[in-house]
């Protein structure tokens, strides 16, 4: 006698799939109100319904027919409909845990409407429970492969919608930087950014991989005044961002050290000036470009946060290296060595002369004494061949340069 159990709970769970077939179509209505209920996205427009209507049957029927004659359950393929349903919701942000919920809750589904079937059909209890055990445990199986499908065609689809995104977001950003006529209307839309505001333009680098770097520029953004700022990726060790300030626009970065924690203060930061509308965006990202530059000719190890503003005049200076250590050499002369004393004295001569002349200010700008100010300068008087008077603004600028970019326009010892 138990050796017939199985075979008569395949032939009513056979018989039970054939009953239920004819019925898939109001079966799949009354799935649809089931999941509906306790889904709402299901219902959330009129096409994505149709095609949760779609994909109850197809599953259904598929599931129910393969029971009917005898298919191993390692044969079943996910329908079109429900491949199609998976891209529908990805195509509007749902998550791959809410499109998985249609499968669990259709699961479930199906097994209320198994148990009072077999109640309804089938006398013998111990058939009833074998059949009821058989057809549960095909349709866990119908669903964990189904699901799995689904699931791979969803994560493709992101994939497909990511990819797509990311290259109109790049062509929009390509031709705003070459200053070509976009549509600002549609450059926003792509963009998830204003350009009618003020824009500047930062770039953030690394020299090692391990920094959230994203995150830090959005950070920086955020210090700027930006509730929400583009950013892009320029390889695997640098970033770009642009915020958009329509309120007041920060006139210092002091303080934004502070934001980073831990491992993301290994962090450098250029930053070009506010300009307005698209033109401004990739004005100030230029600026921002040209900053790295100087950042990076100046040789600086130790991470840094520097404005265009600061180092625009270098940068200006500077575009020909070759030119910028001639114009040194010539304004400074023997000052203009690589060398420790040179170079202290180079920086007494120079916080004078930002301090309009004042001994005292530079003194306090450098903390030593007023009298050691005096003796350098007078010493890069010596060297230079001529007063700090001579040529005082080419002089300034020569410092300036010196200060900033060090070895790279001076001699060496």
């Amino acid at each position: 006698m138990e050796a017939l159990e199985p075979a008569r709970g395949a032939e009513a769970g056979k018989g039970l799939a054939a009953y239920l077939l004819a019925n898939v179509s109001g079966l799949a209505d009354d799935m649809l109100g089931y999941l509906v209920e306790r889904i709402p996205e299901a219902g959330a427009d009129a096409e994505l319904r149709g095609l949760t209507l779609g994909s109850c049957s197809s599953n259904l029927e598929a599931a129910l027919s393969m029971v009917r004659h005898g298919i191993d359950v390692a044969a079943a393929q996910a329908p079109v409909t429900a491949l199609e349903h998976a891209r529908a919701m990805a195509s509007r942000g749902h998550s791959v845990d809410v499109m998985l919920r249609f499968y669990r809750l259709g699961h479930e589904y199906f097994t209320e409407k198994l148990a009072e079937s077999l109640t309804d059909s089938v006398d013998d209890p111990a058939v009833a429970l074998r059949t009821f055990i058989d057809l549960e445990r095909f349709g866990f199986r119908y669903i964990d492969r189904i699901s799995s499908l689904v699931a791979a065609e969803y994560i493709a689809e992101l994939d497909r919608r990511q990819n797509q995104a990311r290259a109109e977001r790049a062509d929009v950003v390509r031709a705003l930087l070459a200053g070509e006529r976009v549509d600002t209307t549609r450059a926003e839309r792509v963009l998830a950014h204003r350009l009618t505001g003020r824009q500047i333009g930062f770039v953030c680098w690394v020299d090692d991989r391990g920094v959230d770097l994203e995150g830090c520029a959005r950070q920086v953004g955020r210090f700027l005044g930006a509730g929400h700022s583009l950013v892009v990726a320029d390889g695997p060790l640098a970033v770009w961002g642009w915020a958009s300030i329509t309120g007041e626009v920060r006139t210092s970065l002091t303080g934004l050290a502070t934001e980073f924690p831990g491992e993301n203060r290994s962090v450098h930061i250029a930053v070009g000036s506010p300009h307005p509308g698209a033109a401004g965006f990739r004005t100030s990202h230029l600026e921002a470009l040209r900053t790295r530059r100087v950042i990076e000719l100046s040789g600086r190890v130790a991470p840094s946060i520097t404005q265009f503003s600061d180092v625009a005049l270098v940068d200006a200076i500077s575009r020909d290296l070759d030119a910028a250590r001639a114009f040194v050499a010539a304004q400074l002369g023997a000052l203009a060595r690589d060398d420790a004393k040179e170079r202290g004295e180079r920086g007494a001569l120079l916080a004078v002369l930002d301090a309009q002349g004042s001994l005292a200010t530079a003194a306090r700008t450098l903390g030593i004494h007023r009298n050691t100010v005096l003796q350098r300068v007078r010493r890069a008087e010596q060297r230079r061949g001529r007063p700090a008077t001579v040529e005082i603004a080419e002089l300034h600028a020569a410092l300036r340069v010196c200060d900033v970019l060090g070895a790279s326009v001076l001699r060496e010892q």
